[in-house]
């Protein structure tokens, strides 16, 4: 994981398949959910969160290096899996930290248990349907276009991922091919999730970038109006990937949010 810090990988098995998990830091309990294109081993907005918080950072089923479980059929099911891992390690009271694709099985996790976690971090977050515009479909360009779409500035992006190599791409076709799995039809959003994040009790915080490609910020702003407890946020000069462009304006957000009383 993120250099500079000590982090400690695992591997937990949840409903038959093994889960890859990283975790490093101490203090208030964080969950982070990463993008539908995976997560880079290293980012400094994960290393920045473990300054302050103990931080789990797992693989979804079926990306990265999780196994794929072969019964997995949607987004829903993931978030199963993850109430089943917070419970086995014994992790209570988490803030959720969901990251585009992330954000929606976050979004699924606060609504199956609406009283259970501190605060709810939803950036990017695909789940719903935008009232304006349409979430991006991978399934139009490659593999790196659709990557490259995640980004405000093309250096950004070469900074994470320098020369994309071939393993990456490896990585990206097998990460798409669980997203049409799970997440086809409809595409990226649950058609009721609307009509049950009316009972999340966490106070949520929903981040947008002011260049969006992927997800459009209608989206981000009905997230907010459904939430009953929830304020909107932009951040400048990023695209979908806000953690990975600006990961010290994003870590600044969420850190005096999860610190709120």
């Amino acid at each position: 994981m993120a250099a500079g810090k000590d982090w400690n990988e695992s591997v937990v098995e949840v409903a038959g398949s093994k889960l890859h998990l990283a975790r490093a830091g101490s203090g208030r309990p964080v969950l982070v959910l990463h993008h539908d294109i995976g997560s880079p081993e290293r980012l400094p907005f994960y290393d920045e969160l473990a300054g302050w918080f103990d931080v789990l950072v797992p693989h979804h089923p079926g990306y990265g290096k999780s196994e794929r479980p072969q019964w997995l059929r949607n987004v829903r099911d993931v978030a199963v899996m993850y109430q089943w891992l917070l419970a086995d390690l014994g992790v209570e009271h988490v803030s959720l930290i969901g990251l585009g694709f992330g954000g929606w099985i976050a979004a699924e996790m606060a609504t199956m248990a609406p009283r259970d976690f501190h605060r709810l971090v939803l950036v990017g977050a695909m789940g719903l349907k935008p009232p304006d515009g349409e979430i991006f479909d991978q399934a139009i360009v490659s593999y790196l276009d659709y990557a490259r779409a995640g980004f405000h500035d093309q250096e950004a992006f070469s900074r994470i991922y320098g020369d994309v190599s071939t393993d990456q791409l490896v990585e990206w076709d097998l990460c798409r091919e669980m997203n049409f799995r799970i997440a086809w039809k409809p595409y990226m959003y649950n058609q009721s999730l609307p009509q049950l994040l009316g009972g999340v009790h966490a106070p949520a915080l929903v981040v947008w970038g002011d260049d969006d490609k992927i997800v459009p910020r209608s989206a981000g702003e009905h997230y907010a109006a459904l939430l009953p407890r929830a304020r909107f946020e932009v951040v400048r000069s990023s695209g979908h990937c806000v953690e990975m462009e600006q990961p010290d304006a994003l870590a600044r957000l969420v850190r005096s949010f999860i610190d709120e009383n």
